[in-house]
């Protein structure tokens, strides 16, 4: 399995320092969610004009791939033409800058909330995003976030819309925490549709959760582990540090270290 972080994590950092934080760190990837305050990738500077093709030139001297670009594309939201649009221009780039996965939403919210799903029509957006994406050679992913962290729901729309270019990223933290799936039952029931996995911890305090440190929560992430290997995942392992929705969490100089070290550890052990 390949390590990443997103860059949700550090959303004051420029690109330089992105970058050579990564490689010093030993990260064999960044998953792009906006960079330098610009949230719209498209339109970030690095992967415009000439500088897109510098971009990827930088990325391969400094042995670092971006595994996945991160957008705001929300299948459930009324204004459904300019979400698919966002999620088309994201496939036009991660063509561009040979990136196999977009992500894109069902809800805004990561809790699944007391509003309807909006599910006629985010199985339509999925339909022709991954259409799309499968004629490009790429993947889109939908997350386990909101109303679709419930597995069973997910992979009842993944039945459905029965289209190869549709993949999961399986943020480990929704399921767990607001549907009380067991990681065995999450990967149970979307087996290899599992393209992707969102990496996070938390724990409740009074009844809210709280993130927290890689490894100092309450997330069973051995276990995680454990049901990925047994599934033969090869795939990437990203931490998604919510910093930039949250400014009070810790700041990624101390966060980026502990989430590598810690979830190498635990890999070499449970690989024996």
């Amino acid at each position: 399995m390949k390590i990443a972080f997103s860059t949700l994590g550090c959303p004051d950092w420029n690109w330089g320092h992105i970058t050579a934080t990564a490689k010093d760190l030993g990260y064999d990837g960044i998953e792009l969610r906006g960079i330098e305050q610009q949230m719209y990738l498209p339109k970030a500077e690095q992967f415009t004009g000439n500088r897109l093709e510098k971009t990827k030139a930088h990325l391969r001297q400094t042995g670092l791939a971006i595994p996945c670009l991160t957008s705001a594309c929300y299948l459930h939201d009324p204004n459904f033409e300019a979400n698919l649009q966002e999620g088309m221009a994201y496939l036009e780039l991660a063509v561009r800058m040979e990136v196999p996965y977009v992500r894109v939403l069902g809800d805004s919210d990561p809790a699944p909330g007391d509003t309807s799903f909006a599910r006629a029509q985010v199985k339509e957006g999925l339909q022709i995003l991954g259409k799309a994406a499968r004629v490009k050679g790429i993947t889109v992913l939908i997350e386990t976030n909101g109303h679709l962290a419930d597995s069973r729901l997910l992979a009842d729309l993944l039945e459905e819309i029965d289209e190869p270019g549709v993949g999961v990223l399986w943020d480990i933290h929704h399921p767990y925490c607001f549907f009380d799936e067991t990681p065995e039952t999450t990967v149970a029931r979307l087996g290899k549709t599992i393209k992707y996995i969102h990496m996070k911890d938390s724990r409740f305090q009074n009844g809210i959760i709280q993130y927290c440190i890689f490894g100092e929560g309450d997330l069973p992430i051995r276990k995680v582990l454990v049901a990925l290997l047994e599934q033969g995942y090869k795939g990437w392992l990203s931490l998604e540090w919510v910093k930039k929705w949250h400014p009070n969490l810790e700041a990624p100089d101390i966060v980026l270290p502990r989430f590598i070290v810690t979830v190498q550890s635990y890999i070499k052990d449970i690989s024996g």
